[in-house]
């Protein structure tokens, strides 16, 4: 299978949003929230039913980052989760975890009931398999500890997928759903309750004190509360840019042989390949994804979607790739994500990031939490959500990210100085980091039309090289995930300024 569409979302693709660039930009909010997706728009209308003014501010448009580029299950089996909690943290906080993402896979179901929100939800069971006899007693010992963390959890020996699974964890009903015309028609709920959404206005700062102020691209907004939700935490101020390890899956969807879309959600615990079903338009469509890199590595994009497409033609019947995408996320160190007061300091600014892959009930299960912690009510998970905890236990994982980093700073720039094209040699759909002159250059030459795209080689961020992507044509930074256009604008943060062009 090596003819591939161009990279386009299959949720982007089959709900279109309103037009929302009118919008005049307000002065002032009871809460101010940063970012359209999942946990900012649950955030925002939560906070907006419960009687605040809300104004949600999204750089692009709403639903059509992070959240509109995912797998989309919504479920509470987040891959081998339960028992590390429980080794980690002790049984009690895996009831929690447990306690939270029931919650959000409850609050969607009930939520698109109520509202009449078409989100094309439907319960499915999901599935942890292993083809490695091996790893059997990992997978049992995970049912084990679900099923004690009170989920419908049960170890079985197999799973209705063509794969030779040995071994599964099984979790009777979850769900899927359509994540972009759920949370458009949670942003026409929103805006029904008072809210207001503002599109184009990046924020590229926030002034915590005498009352928070976030600036933005559009103009300054005054707000009693400030909550980032960003997917990245756009500002430094809580170091999250060392606590998190930016990482992207691939995604590939198509029409299925035989008409058989897979009946449940599946997920291949040792290489973490992912699959579910969809019908659209009344064809049995199979969306899987897989082959997870750490964001600007140097490493063939395209090569790694051909292989997923050829593994989901040989285990799920896919015949065509009609959409791809690449899914971005972001997981802490310890694997529960951070949410709460962005910094121990902090009264006004609050923070949601980190869901590692599970953003569904990650970012659902955040806006409830976030909704408690700002109206004064009580809630059982903000101590083990709370984004300034200290676990010495993950000390191993933030030295390891961390080194990481160190080794892009300093061995990008050596490969670098060592590049020896030049602009003038670059071919057609050919990309380099290189120096000109004084200055290291992110160059790219289209390959359709032959013109050289040169910008600033540095992330605006802290400075790392970025590295070409050569599927969705941009660069990234493989220090803290930032990807920007080839004409260096911000794709995703947490850079808030673009590379610097230059003359071509």
């Amino acid at each position: 299978m090596t003819d591939l569409p161009t990279p386009l979302s299959l949720w982007m693709d089959t709900a279109r949003a309103p037009d929302r660039t009118a919008t005049p930009f307000p002065g002032s909010a009871d809460v101010a929230v940063l970012g359209g997706g999942i946990a900012g728009l649950t955030t925002a209308y939560l906070l907006a039913r419960a009687g605040r003014s809300v104004v949600v501010l999204e750089a692009e448009t709403v639903a059509g980052g992070v959240s509109g580029h995912t797998t989309a299950k919504v479920t509470t089996q987040h891959a081998i989760k339960y028992s590390t909690l429980a080794q980690r943290h002790g049984a009690p906080a895996a009831v929690q975890y447990a306690a939270a993402q029931t919650a959000a896979l409850e609050w969607i179901a009930g939520s698109c009931a109520e509202l009449g929100i078409d989100g094309d939800f439907s319960r499915q069971d999901s599935f942890v398999y292993t083809t490695d006899p091996g790893h059997a007693e990992t997978l049992q010992r995970e049912a084990d500890s679900a099923a004690q963390a009170g989920l419908p959890a049960s170890f079985v020996t197999k799973v209705p997928l063509d794969v030779p699974a040995v071994a599964a964890v099984r979790f009777t009903g979850q769900a899927q759903f359509h994540p972009r015309r759920w949370l458009l028609g949670l942003a026409d709920q929103l805006e029904r309750a008072g809210g207001q959404i503002v599109e184009g206005a990046r924020a590229l700062g926030v002034d915590e004190f005498g009352g928070p102020t976030v600036r933005t691209s559009r103009g300054d907004l005054r707000a009693g509360e400030v909550v980032v939700a960003t997917h990245y935490p756009i500002f430094d101020r809580g170091l999250f840019f060392a606590r998190l390890d930016p990482i992207r899956d691939l995604v590939v969807a198509g029409p299925v042989a035989e008409n058989a879309a897979p009946s449940g959600m599946f997920l291949e615990a040792e290489t973490n390949r992912s699959v579910r079903g969809y019908f659209k338009d009344g064809v049995p469509m199979a969306i899987v994804g897989g082959e997870h890199y750490r964001v600007g590595e140097s490493i063939d994009v395209e090569d790694r979607y051909r292989s997923l497409a050829e593994w989901a033609a040989k285990h799920v019947g896919l015949h065509r790739v009609s959409h791809r995408w690449s899914a971005h996320d972001m997981s802490t160190v310890d694997s529960v994500p951070f949410v709460g007061r962005y910094h121990p300091a902090a009264r006004h600014l609050w923070v949601a990031t980190g869901f590692g892959q599970w953003g569904m009930t990650g970012g659902t299960a955040a806006g409830l939490l976030l909704r408690d912690l700002i109206t004064g009510e009580d809630n059982p998970g903000a101590a083990l959500f709370d984004p300034n905890r200290f676990d010495l236990g993950s000390a191993g994982s933030l030295l390891s990210n961390n080194i990481t980093v160190a080794k892009h700073l300093v061995g990008d720039h050596l490969g670098a100085l060592r590049e020896s094209t030049r602009l003038d040699d670059l071919a057609a759909g050919e990309a380099k980091v290189m120096r000109v002159g004084g200055s290291m250059v992110a160059a790219y030459r289209s390959g359709d039309d032959g013109m050289l795209h040169t910008v600033g080689a540095h992330c605006t961020h802290l400075g790392c090289l970025v590295a070409f992507n050569n599927a969705e044509k941009t660069w990234d930074c493989p220090c803290h995930g930032s990807r920007f256009a080839i004409d260096g604008s911000v794709i995703q943060g947490p850079a808030t300024r673009p590379l610097p062009r230059r003359p071509d």
